[in-house]
């Protein structure tokens, strides 16, 4: 795959940001996407040395529909946490 297509895109919370402090980056990644081709779109696309790849499926909520109550569901996502060598960090997150 292609690291533009692996890498949807980073995950915007404050667990997120807090992780970066430690090196430790997020990301929403394609589903069927394994974790040495994350481990390499990762290093292809911000040129930093990844030292280890977490990943976990979530599953989307279930919710209400506001204007005939039927149920809805928030789609699938595959998340990715990227543990980057020491020292290095990722320059789109400093701004």
């Amino acid at each position: 795959m292609d690291p533009s297509d692996v890498l949807i895109r980073p995950v915007v919370s404050e667990k997120s940001y807090a992780l970066q402090e430690q090196g430790v980056y997020t990301f929403i990644v394609h589903p069927e996407a394994r974790k040495p081709e994350i481990h390499d779109a990762v290093e292809a696309s911000f040129g930093v040395k990844v030292v280890k790849v977490n990943t976990l499926n979530r599953r989307g909520k279930t919710q209400r529909n506001r204007r005939n109550n039927r149920p809805g569901k928030r789609p699938d996502t595959k998340r990715a946490i990227v543990t980057l060598a020491a020292g290095e960090s990722i320059e789109i997150f400093q701004s």
